[in-house]
């Protein structure tokens, strides 16, 4: 197969799959044959990244997802997309292990405000505890030269219950819930733009979309930039 590119997901599974559905609806097909070449790896069995970001005595997804990186390399992907912000915390020990482009989900999301939100200056985030705690968006963030605005503890709790309770452990979105904490993160933090930094969020985007707020969904902007690199490399761009 040439000119495919590899998906390393499955963290989660359903959030994955919203991923996977969106580019291939994003895709400008009308035939089988103008969709794109693709490997999807679904590893569910990834141990879980915001467990160990939080207590690193917790199994450790590096080695693991180091070896995925590297089993894939040997079929020479033009480039890979990782669907899943907490995994950014090993984006350096990855591209370690790899020649190929590794799409950066969170420096995406940034880049994306520039061009959205022109005007903006405060920028806020909901996401795992994890990608919280591991930095990776307020570096992006500070270095684009926005001001970082953290969600506060009751912000987070709900995003937990939402990311956790409902959709990873029943599959379901509570639009009240998720439409009522990323409003309470503007109300409080006075942020011009708030990031959906988890794959779950997008996924709750998708089925019970936001239309009323400034967000930039972190996982569609990982979309858009996938079907443009691979439409680029087979030479439809």
């Amino acid at each position: 197969m040439e000119h495919f590119f590899t998906i390393i997901g499955g963290m989660g599974t359903m959030a994955t799959e919203s991923y996977v559905h969106q580019l291939n609806l994003r895709t400008p097909a009308h035939q089988d044959q103008d969709y794109l070449n693709y490997i999807l790896v679904n590893h569910a069995t990834v141990p879980d990244r915001t467990a160990y970001i939080m207590d690193h005595s917790q199994p450790n997804p590096e080695p693991v997802l180091q070896a995925d990186f590297k089993q894939q390399s040997a079929l020479g992907p033009d480039f890979f997309a990782l669907p899943c912000n907490t995994a950014h915390y090993f984006y350096d020990a990855l591209t370690a292990v790899t020649n190929i482009p590794i799409l950066h989900m969170p420096r995406e999301a940034v880049a994306e405000i520039k061009s959205k939100y022109p005007a903006a200056k405060k920028v806020g985030i909901v996401a795992t505890q994890g990608t919280i705690e591991d930095h990776i968006y307020d570096e992006e963030i500070m270095a684009a030269g926005y001001e970082f605005l953290r969600p506060s503890k009751a912000v987070q709790a709900k995003t937990n219950h939402l990311i956790y309770d409902d959709i990873k452990d029943n599959d379901h979105v509570d639009r009240e819930l998720f439409h009522g904490l990323v409003q309470q993160m503007f109300d409080e933090s006075g942020a011009d733009v708030v990031i959906l930094g988890c794959t779950e969020l997008s996924l709750a985007q998708e089925r019970e979309p936001i239309t009323n707020m400034p967000i930039v969904d972190a996982q569609s902007v990982l979309v858009d930039r996938s079907l443009a690199l691979a439409l680029k490399a087979r030479g439809k761009a």
